[in-house]
Formats: structure tokens, sequence, C-alpha cells
């Protein structure tokens, strides 16, 4: 297990390095920055345009300012951002609170929800009640996210219900964001309960007369490792997956801070919504890589088989 979490940190390291090297050289290579629309003031000279680059440090070099930016942000020191003339981490600290607020109960529902359903149908293969499933699944996910937020919105502004930035927004949000995820995550639940109901162990256990409850907790914990698989994406999801369903509905969230950023041009925002969220997927990850190597002891053999082979 040491060893298995240790080949994860390292590779964890080289992903955030790759992903944070990628995202600053593309956004440097862009031909314009922030203070490129100064120009068009004519209040504002050239000189001091050119004095804000350099107390910036844009006027560096990009690796140099790409190796400043990294030696500041292992502090979580994020840098401030050009557009807000406030610190990175104190804008999205008062944004982050917002978007897990529409985000975690989203999760959660669209996880017990498609558990409950993916086994329903998994052990009713063939059946009505497997034939709703499939239609709803493939109904919300063909649907995408912006247009149901745009009916549910519809439906709350034809009842006067809707509040703007509110509670209505906010259930609108947790509405939409679960209904798209537990349609994706009920075909993969259900997939997995049919293909263990098929494997040689459950036939050999079916043979032997083995009790519904044993059955049920042998497909239940063979099932669940591809739901195990995803939980790093989902924690990810946390904080970026809400961001579109934000702007929608109007929800003052990370969504909304991080597309004025972009359209800004505002790097060391950007970048530091982007460190974040690298940092939540690699931390999502590690946990379901912990909680599967935890579950599943082949995982942990499987990697010590690979690394002495390579040895």
């Amino acid at each position: 297990m040491v060893r298995f979490l240790l080949t994860r940190f390292f590779q964890s390291i080289l992903v955030l390095l790759s992903v944070t090297f990628i995202s600053f050289t593309l956004i440097k290579l862009s031909p314009a920055d922030y203070f490129e629309q100064f120009k068009l003031n004519p209040q504002i000279s050239p000189e001091t345009i050119q004095k804000l680059r350099k107390m910036y440090g844009l006027d560096d070099p990009l690796l140099l300012q790409y190796f400043k930016w990294l030696t500041a942000a292992l502090r979580f020191d994020l840098g401030i951002s050009l557009q807000y003339n406030t610190p990175v981490t104190d804008l999205i600290r008062e944004r982050i609170g917002k978007t897990l607020a529409l985000t975690v109960p989203s999760a959660v529902i669209s996880w017990v929800a498609a558990s409950f359903l993916g086994l329903l149908a998994g052990f009713r293969e063939g059946t009505w009640i497997d034939r709703a499933v499939r239609i709803f699944s493939y109904t919300f996910m063909s649907m995408p996210s912006f247009f149901l937020a745009f009916i549910l919105l519809f439906f709350l502004a034809r009842g006067g219900y809707l509040q703007p930035g509110g509670t209505s927004s906010l259930l609108v949000g947790i509405t939409t964001l679960s209904l798209i995820s537990t349609a994706g995550l009920v075909r993969l639940m259900r997939s997995a309960v049919i293909e263990v109901l098929h494997s040689p162990t459950v036939v050999m256990l079916r043979a032997k007369g083995a009790t519904t409850g044993v059955m049920m907790k042998h497909v239940v914990r063979n099932a669940m490792n591809p739901f195990i698989t995803l939980i790093g994406y989902e924690i990810a999801g946390l904080i970026s997956g809400a961001a579109l369903i934000e702007v929608v509905v109007g929800w003052p969230g990370l969504g909304e801070l991080m597309l004025n950023a972009v359209l800004s041009q505002d790097l060391f925002l950007v970048m530091g919504g982007l460190y974040i969220g690298t940092i939540m997927l690699i931390v999502g990850n590690l946990i379901a890589d912990i909680i599967l190597a935890l579950v599943d002891p082949r995982v942990r053999e499987k990697e010590i088989k690979l690394k002495e082979v390579k040895l």
C-alpha cells in the first residue's frame, strides 16, 4: 500500500506541473493580455501600461513568469487579480461556498438515485422497470444541461416563483445537475450490475442456492468498482462542473467569476481557478484509488506487478 500511494503521489506531482504549465503557456500565447484594452483609453499612456505590466511581472520571459507563479502557488499565494485588484485566494474563497452549496447536494442526490435505479434496473433486466429507467437515462443524457435549466426557469417564471440568485436559482441548479448526472451514472451502474449477474461467480452462487442477501452483497460490492473510480472526477466537478449552470440560473458562484476572468484575460484569476480545480482532481483520484485498493486488493497487486515488470 505504501508503494502504491507513493507511486500515485509522484504521478500527481507530474500531472499538476503539466496541467499548470500547459495552461499558463496557452494563456500567454494569446495575442493580447489584460492591459491591451487600456490602449483604447487615450488618457492612459503606453509608458503607464508598460509600468503596469512590469509591476505584475508580465514583461518577464515566459518560463520565469511560470516559475514565479508556481513557487507562489505552492504556498497558495495565487497572486492579485488584474480585474478586481484583489487577492485571487480571497475571490475564490468568497465564491466557493456558493458553488459547493449547488454541487454537493446534487452529487449526493445523483449518486444515491443512480445506485438505487441502476441496481433496480440491473436486477429487473428486460422488464418494464428496466425500460422505464433506460428511457429516463436516454432522455436526460441527450438533453443539454443549459437547455434543461432554461426549461425549469421558464416554468418557474410562468408560476411567478423565479428569484434570480435566490432560492429558486439554487433549486433549479441542483435539480438540473442531479437529473443530468443521474442519467449518466445510472447507465454505468446498470451495466455493471448486469455484467456481475452474468459472471461465472454469480452463476455458481445461484447453482449452490445462495440467499438473496449473499447475492446482493456480492453484486453490489463488485458493481460499485466503476463508481469508486469516478469519485475523483466527481470531487473535481464540485468546483468546475456547475460553471455553465451557474451562469444560466444566475447563481453567484465560481462559474460566473471564472467566465469573467477568461473574457477579461485575467491571467492570475484564471490560473488560480485551474490550480484549485487540478488539485481537487488529484485529491479526488487519490481518494478513489485508496478506496478502490482497500475494496479490491487486486488493484494493489496489479500495481506492484507492473512495477516489478518495469524494474
